[in-house]
């Protein structure tokens, strides 16, 4: 890859941060992880082409033009949330992902419903990706993990919390959470 190739890929990868909260590599790899998917079974519950995924993730292009596979892949990762806690199980899980394939979707501005465990509250790992969304709706992570080491002499504990939470991966930042409820 050319110089002018580099540039205009980390371009992309800075926009789908600033749309989507991080590249859509990181995301896509994180749904593949948590759901147990492959990239053309992904590919295909969004309702894109097998070229195309690989191409967002690359950052050979930018932006999800089509906002009902915005709508998917939201809907997956409530969907790997829920995976992730154990409140859905594998087979459950395939049989979800079957409906967010055939879902038309609405209207991108309409909010998300709540992940919540059985007494109502939401889940750890709803509440890290919300913190995590927020956190990286207003930096990069390069830019978090910055003003965590500025912030590290005198508050350490807010230094922490910015490198775990903001520029760390979701499940990590699930297990800090949970190993520090002991």
């Amino acid at each position: 890859m050319d110089a002018a190739q580099q540039e205009a890929t980390a371009r992309a990868r800075e926009l789908q941060r600033s749309w989507y909260g991080e590249p859509l590599g990181a995301l896509f790899r994180r749904l593949i992880d948590d759901l147990g998917l492959n990239q053309a079974r992904l590919a295909a519950v969004l309702g894109l082409s097998a070229p195309m995924l690989s191409q967002l993730m690359s950052g050979q292009r930018a932006k999800i033009g089509n906002p009902a596979v915005v709508q998917r892949v939201q809907a997956l990762q409530e969907l790997a949330g829920l995976v992730a806690d154990g409140s859905v199980s594998a087979a459950e899980a395939t049989d979800r992902m079957d409906e967010i394939k055939k879902s038309q979707g609405g209207s991108v501005l309409t909010s998300t419903s709540q992940t919540t465990n059985s007494s109502g509250a939401p889940t750890v790992r709803r509440v890290v990706r919300e913190i995590q969304s927020l956190l990286r709706s207003v930096a990069a992570a390069g830019d978090i993990i910055d003003a965590a080491d500025s912030l590290a002499p005198t508050h350490p504990e807010l230094a922490e919390f910015l490198r775990v939470y903001g520029a760390g991966r979701t499940s990590d930042a699930v297990s800090h959470y949970e190993s520090h409820q002991n």
